[in-house]
């Protein structure tokens, strides 16, 4: 059983954030994310509908792990081109994506309210559009019912995490 990893990071607006600033009423979920891959351009549309629908509920932030010498797109200052209505944060040592085991971009972790893993993997089953299955979506419902998730985890599908060295 995972507990939510604690991190303290730096958010676009330049305010930090713990994991206790990001916990909603009935959970918390975490997505590792970036500007440059297609895969996060993708889903944004999707994601940024899930996030409005239940952030009344839920709390939400975006962390983005990858090394901006690899990949400038993702640097803090053209994060910060991004208007997101979560906190998009930088883990710029990397190791908060280290702690939560994440593997790509999108990839998706949701903690109940006691701060439990309960989910981890993919926004939906189709980057491309028209789900068959919402896991995010789906998940989320089933914490509101205090019902058992349908899913614990799905593969992760997105570009890999850019890591240093």
């Amino acid at each position: 059983m995972m507990r939510i990893p604690e991190f303290k990071l730096k958010g676009t607006d330049e305010k930090f954030y713990t994991h206790k600033d990001i916990k909603g009423e009935f959970g918390t979920v975490i997505i590792f994310w970036c500007n440059h891959c297609p895969y996060v351009k993708a889903w944004e549309g999707e994601v940024l509908n899930i996030v409005d629908r239940f952030k009344d509920k839920f709390g939400f932030a975006f962390i983005n792990s990858n090394d901006p010498t690899k990949y400038p797109e993702d640097s803090f200052e053209n994060m910060k081109k991004k208007d997101y209505p979560v906190p998009y944060l930088y883990d710029e040592t990397q190791e908060v994506a280290k702690s939560f085991g994440a593997e790509r971009t999108p990839h998706v972790f949701v903690f109940n309210r006691e701060g439990i893993l309960v989910y981890k993997g993919a926004p939906d089953d189709n980057y491309e559009g028209n789900p068959t299955k919402r896991y995010l979506v789906e998940v989320l419902e089933a914490l509101l019912k205090g019902e058992k998730v349908p899913y614990e985890e799905t593969p992760a599908v997105g570009c890999t995490i850019k890591w240093k060295g």
